[in-house]
């Protein structure tokens, strides 16, 4: 059994009361009992309960962090993010990683709140979130990245996901391509809705027909096996001539799958077809890869949700915050365009 404040207390002589002032320092308690308390403490490897403690206190220093892919690089540097954020703030973090399980997720959110965290970053596994009964009806500070969750009192982190396909596209269209294929990651998803909208606009502008034979989402996993069986149909299904020049895909991992599909059917990159991704995994600028993608400045995206949450739990209900915060993203020009 650990040691606790009774039994430094037994071992001093003295009462639990004053081992519990002089370990938080209270006025009440005179230095020289404070110096034999904490030495005792040290002596014995007292470790307070940080629980117990937060219960006085009204905060437990830690943070919830629940992301739906830790094997997707593209969560461990917003998880990176926020863990350097909140050491700078003194803040301790749980994290979770859901699968993209709606029910392992309910499960994970509802274990930290019994945890009394005080706050609670994520990755939510759909834009719905009304599984998440116990959090809607609690006043747990919240912030949700690379989702936009259009609720009051909470504040979505992400990135102008329409800007960043339009650069894509603006830049391939420049190229000479005008068979542009749009591989997404599900219709229901506001980044895939807005990246989509990014594609349909640059086409527009440049008076290009929008053909929906060209637009496809995979339907449950946004991997690189996904990428890969979704770039065979396609090369199936189209006759040469009908085949699109270039390829923009939800994310990286996708583009990856359609990169190695390509090359095993004999395409050449990028001249039989250029590749482009969204993201900017470390993968994508390996010499191998030299992906083209779009960058999302994930590090800070993560940072600027821990010090986001830190001053709603700190304002509590005085300060309205912005119900979204959007960053903008870089076209990354490399081997594959």
């Amino acid at each position: 059994m650990g040691v606790t404040i009774k039994t430094i207390a037994k071992e001093l002589g003295v009462s639990y009361a004053t081992v519990s002032r002089a370990l938080n320092d209270h006025p009440d308690v005179n230095e020289e009992t404070k110096k034999r308390v904490i030495s005792k403490a040290n002596e014995m490897g007292y470790q307070p309960n940080a629980i117990a403690r937060g219960l006085v206190n009204n905060e437990t220093k830690t943070i919830g962090l629940v992301i739906p892919d830790i094997t997707n690089p593209f969560f461990p540097q917003v998880a990176r993010g926020v863990e350097e954020a909140a050491v700078t703030a003194d803040y301790n973090i749980f994290l979770c990683n859901t699968n993209w399980n709606p029910e392992r997720e309910d499960h994970y959110v509802n274990a930290l709140m019994q945890k009394q965290i005080d706050g609670l970053i994520m990755t939510p596994s759909s834009e719905d979130v009304n599984h998440l009964k116990n959090l809607l009806n609690s006043q747990l500070k919240t912030v949700f990245i690379s989702s936009f969750i259009p609720l009051n009192d909470y504040t979505s982190i992400i990135v102008d996901n329409a800007k960043g396909t339009e650069k894509a596209m603006n830049y391939l269209i420049k190229k000479g391509h005008r068979n542009i294929a749009f591989i997404g990651a599900g219709e229901e998803r506001y980044a895939n809705q807005e990246r989509l909208k990014g594609y349909k606009n640059s086409l527009k502008k440049h008076d290009i027909k929008i053909e929906d034979k060209y637009i496809t989402n995979v339907k449950n996993s946004y991997d690189r096996k996904s990428g890969f069986d979704l770039m065979n149909q396609i090369i199936n299904n189209f006759n040469k001539k009908q085949l699109p020049t270039a390829v923009i895909c939800y994310n990286d991992l996708l583009a990856l799958g359609v990169i190695q599909a390509l090359r095993l059917k004999g395409f050449r990159i990028p001249e039989d077809m250029a590749v482009i991704g969204f993201d900017d995994i470390s993968f994508s600028s390996l010499p191998e890869v030299q992906l083209t993608t779009i960058a999302q400045p994930k590090y800070e995206m993560g940072k600027i949700a821990l010090e986001t949450l830190i001053e709603k739990i700190k304002t509590g209900s005085e300060k309205k915050f912005e119900n979204k915060i959007v960053l903008s993203p870089e076209l990354k020009i490399r081997a594959t365009t």
